[in-house]
């Protein structure tokens, strides 16, 4: 799933790549995908796009969106795999959105899970993208104060995941990011925020910082792709692939649960569950 290292990494190769290229065609969904959401008629977006050429690539949270030269925009959230196209390379038989350009590349749009394709002019409303692109961003230079403010705001009885992966309170930080992030806190995904130490908010905070921007420069997770379908650089060190070698710290087992949503990995030793 996208999050905000990948969706930087895929804005990125968008630009190198697709950017300055004229639409020639847009094809709909070769099949119907019921978690798959469009803002209307994905047969409609051809209208809107066939002709135009790609200006620009954004990213902000876990949203990419694509920004062409009539100022129609389409945007893409964590769901959605992007994958480049080379002229008279074979297109794939299933996708949910493919766009053609005049010179021959191309764009399969496909998701596996669930995910948006919306094609827009920027003024349409959805609650979790007026979340992403305007909501608090790790670049801001006031986050260090802004993330304090919410870890003291939250209840007290939430816990680290909750606070971290849910209402999109750090755009762009999702379930995958965080099993990092807590491991280098030493903190165990259901620690409830009001047991934390100053010394442990600090620790957390540092660890947003110092991870994400680590996932950032290393092109993404190892455990996703980028548009030309290559893993990320950064070796994660809790994740699927990666759970059953033991803590990349002590050695000791990993522990595998799910939990609000999603699977946790956390190390007991490490990351110890203390109670109220």
């Amino acid at each position: 799933m996208i999050e905000l290292p990948e969706a930087m990494v895929l804005a990125k190769n968008l630009e190198d790549e697709a950017a300055g290229r004229t639409v020639k065609e847009v094809c709909p969904p070769s099949y119907v995908h019921k978690f798959c959401w469009f803002n209307g008629e994905p047969s409609e977006y051809g209208n809107k796009l066939n002709g135009v050429k790609l200006e620009k690539t954004e990213a902000f949270g876990s949203y990419v969106e694509m920004v062409f030269d009539n100022d129609i925009r389409l945007t893409v959230n964590d769901g959605v795999n992007i994958r480049l196209l080379e002229p008279c390379a074979p297109r794939p038989v299933k996708y949910q959105l493919l766009i053609e350009f005049e010179d021959g590349f191309g764009l399969a749009f496909t998701v596996a899970m669930y995910g948006a394709i919306y094609c827009h002019t920027g003024n349409f409303y959805n609650e979790y993208y007026e979340k992403n692109k305007y909501g608090l961003s790790l670049f801001d230079e006031k986050f260090d104060d802004i993330f304090m403010e919410l870890l003291n705001s939250v209840k007290q009885n939430m816990s680290a995941k909750a606070f971290l992966a849910t209402e999109q309170r750090i755009p762009g930080l999702g379930n995958g990011s965080l099993q990092d992030i807590l491991l280098h806190a030493g903190i165990h995904p259901k620690r409830k925020v009001g047991t934390l130490s100053d010394g442990e908010k600090e620790k957390l905070l540092e660890a947003v910082k110092g991870i994400m921007d680590k996932m950032i420069r290393q092109g993404g997770r190892n455990t996703e792709r980028n548009l030309y379908g290559e893993p990320g650089g950064y070796q994660t060190l809790l994740s699927k692939i990666t759970y059953q070698s033991g803590c990349p710290y002590c050695g000791g087992d990993i522990t595998k649960m799910a939990y609000l949503g999603g699977t946790v990995y956390f190390c007991p030793r490490c990351q110890p569950e203390k109670k109220d």
